[in-house]
């Protein structure tokens, strides 16, 4: 997968080390816009693949509900 669309995993990994250096301080605040704003993209990019299994989860269930 491209950097854009990465799977949850690495979007989770990356997010967290771009959290480890905001907390860390020390950058400036260009920098620290950008880790901010790339943090956000990898947020949303976590909480739709989230979503999916959830979704995916759902419809599983829903099948194998004999109603």
């Amino acid at each position: 997968m491209s950097d854009d669309n990465p799977s949850y995993e690495a979007a989770r990994e990356e997010l967290i080390e771009v959290v480890r250096t905001l907390e860390a301080g020390g950058t400036g605040l260009e920098e620290s816009l950008a880790l901010w704003e790339r943090g956000e993209k990898l947020a949303t990019t976590c909480q739709q693949w989230l979503d999916g299994a959830r979704a995916r989860l759902d419809a599983a269930r829903s099948d194998d509900d004999p109603e």
